[in-house]
């Protein structure tokens, strides 16, 4: 029982202390914007970017940047989480494998995305598949590793005990590596969920006519710097959702392991 009601007290803490610290957030910024002198195009009040955020929910404009950026953000997280999590199994089952690609992977993070995006758009031009290529890339390494070390953290002993079984491969790889694999390849999406609107930003920020990441070039163009703002916390929110989306998703998976939370 004494369990129970610590866990219950707990709960409320939590959204408590991030509003306490959103409000201080807030009150700290308005203060400054205020005692500084600065101009709104350089530092703007909280109340300016409220305003602003409301003119260009009503024109519909960040809801149509908002959705392009979250289409490209889930086509290169979907992209990425493919690619990566086939080729990590094949690379965590094979040494050969493993000793022909790591070359190439490890020279591949050595290079910028911000290097590659222009080549990309160039290539592809300036609409929406050159982003999703370029979040796809982003997410792609940390979503490998995390694939690999979850299919080679599996015990050797557990393999041998399905083979003495009479365990087919299909079924080895249903039953014992995807579930030994699972809680680390969260741990990559999760990662990869919040790099892969970076990399969406970065793609808008080369070449685009739409998208949070235009909005913000645009903003920035003609002195908006309001606009700016609205368009980095929409950001910021999409980052959040979509961690918060695979930590549920995790918790619903893997129920079986009892993960513990705060």
């Amino acid at each position: 029982m004494r369990e129970a009601r610590k866990f219950r007290l707990k709960i409320p803490d939590v959204p408590l202390t991030v509003l306490t610290v959103l409000v201080l957030g807030f009150v700290i910024w308005e203060g400054l914007s205020r005692v500084s002198g600065l101009p709104a195009f350089i530092l703007p009040s909280p109340g300016d970017v409220v305003s602003r955020f409301i003119r260009a929910l009503s024109d519909g404009s960040l809801l149509r940047h908002t959705s392009a950026t979250l289409i490209e953000v889930l086509g290169g997280l979907l992209l990425g989480l493919s690619f990566a999590t086939l080729m990590g199994y094949a690379i965590a089952k094979s040494r050969t494998i493993e000793r022909l690609l790591s070359p190439y992977i490890v020279a591949s993070q050595s290079v910028p995305v911000v290097a590659i995006a222009p080549l990309l758009v160039i290539w592809f031009g300036s609409g929406r598949i050159s982003k999703i290529l370029i979040s796809a890339l982003i997410v792609f390494f940390p979503v490998l590793v995390n694939t690999v070390v979850g299919v080679r953290s599996v015990p050797e002993d557990l393999r041998d005990l399905m083979r003495s079984l009479r365990a087919t491969r299909w079924q080895i790889f249903l039953k014992l590596e995807v579930p030994a694999a699972m809680p680390v390849l969260f741990g990559g999406l999760k990662v990869g969920a919040t790099l892969s609107v970076i990399g969406a930003v970065v793609g808008e920020f080369v070449g685009s006519d739409e998208g949070l990441g235009f909005l913000i070039n645009m903003g920035r163009g003609v002195f908006d710097t309001a606009l700016v703002f609205v368009a980095v916390f929409m950001l910021i929110v999409l980052a959040l959702v979509l961690y918060g989306i695979v930590t549920v998703l995790e918790r619903r998976v893997l129920a079986w392991r009892h993960i513990p939370t705060d």
